[in-house]
């Protein structure tokens, strides 16, 4: 049967092999920018790739609610859940911290693309547009009702200690 290598897999080396399945995703999306990058400049890649995310985030979103056996509309306590399944957790350090009712703040310590990016000496990626759309779609997939902002991203100025910040709010908590 298709997949039984995968299946038979000891539990640590299962663990190993979907971990190195998130770091051949984020390679194939870094490598799919760059040829598009290449191809029409960076102004179209990141308009190519901010749409990409449009559908892939809310995807990914219903995959995991999915998976969880959860149906949209947990508010934030779903969406803190929800962060920690997608394939940057397992790559990627981050953290969900609620920061009063209502809000909840999600930071990325460890970027795997910046800390690339900046061991070659480049500049960090502009990730922002991109991440505007990301990080808002996969929040309403997983709840209509959530608010997303921005609290640091490059290219503006980062917040001590993380790549980028990112605040969910539910409700009048804004």
């Amino acid at each position: 049967m298709p997949g039984d290598l995968i299946r038979n897999l000891p539990r640590e080396r299962l663990l190993e092999f979907v971990s190195d399945a998130a770091k051949r995703w984020l390679a194939h999306d870094g490598l799919w920018f760059q040829a598009v990058e290449r191809a029409h400049g960076i102004d179209e890649a990141m308009a190519r790739d901010a749409e990409a995310w449009q559908g892939f985030a809310p995807l990914e979103a219903r995959r995991i609610l999915s998976f969880l056996g959860r149906e949209p509309g947990g508010g934030l306590d779903l969406l803190e859940v929800a962060l920690g399944y997608r394939l940057y957790a397992l790559i990627n350090e981050q953290e969900a911290v609620r920061e009063g009712p209502g809000r909840l703040v999600f930071r990325m310590s460890a970027c795997r693309v910046q800390e690339a990016r900046r061991r070659k000496g480049l500049p960090d990626f502009p990730c922002r547009p991109v991440g505007e759309v990301e990080y808002a779609e996969f929040a309403r997939a997983v709840d209509p009702r959530i608010a997303t902002r921005c609290l640091a991203c490059p290219p503006g100025p980062l917040l001590p200690g993380c790549f980028c910040a990112w605040e969910f709010t539910l409700g009048a908590a804004r």
